[in-house]
């Protein structure tokens, strides 16, 4: 009698292996890429605050003839102003007379101060210059 040897579907340990390898080589390319736009997004948070807050600052100079230090003058519960999700907080610092310049900075907070470490402090000042130039 003659038996038929019939060969079981299924996977070898060393297909499984060959395919997590691939997965863990994909992975540690693309986490990377994806946690530096996770930061870029949020950081547009800051940036968009940052915009939103130095045109309430001209309307501020168009009505009082001087610029303020406190965010509250503007319209803001708090100083420093704290972004809709946390992520930045920011005020306004002299430069040299409040009354004639101003400066915003936008400091990132908790998480997204340790994954955009390069860019944790954004400004904007009264002539629109924006720095760093590579956060923006």
């Amino acid at each position: 009698m003659l038996y038929s040897v019939k060969r079981l579907a299924g996977f070898t340990l060393i297909e499984l292996m060959i395919a997590v390898a691939v997965v863990g080589i994909l992975a540690a390319i693309v986490y990377p890429s994806y946690t530096a736009q996770v930061a870029m997004n949020t950081r547009s948070e800051g940036q968009r605050e940052l915009i939103r807050l130095s045109q309430l600052m001209e309307q501020y100079f168009l009505d009082h003839r001087s610029y303020t230090e406190d965010m509250t003058d503007l319209g803001m519960s708090v100083d420093p102003f704290e972004t809709e999700n946390g992520h930045y907080k920011i005020d306004a610092v002299p430069v040299s007379s409040i009354a004639t310049d101003f400066r915003l900075v936008a400091t990132a907070q908790g998480a997204q101060a340790a994954r955009d470490s390069g860019c944790t402090t954004l400004t904007l000042d009264y002539l629109g210059s924006k720095g760093p130039v590579d956060c923006w």
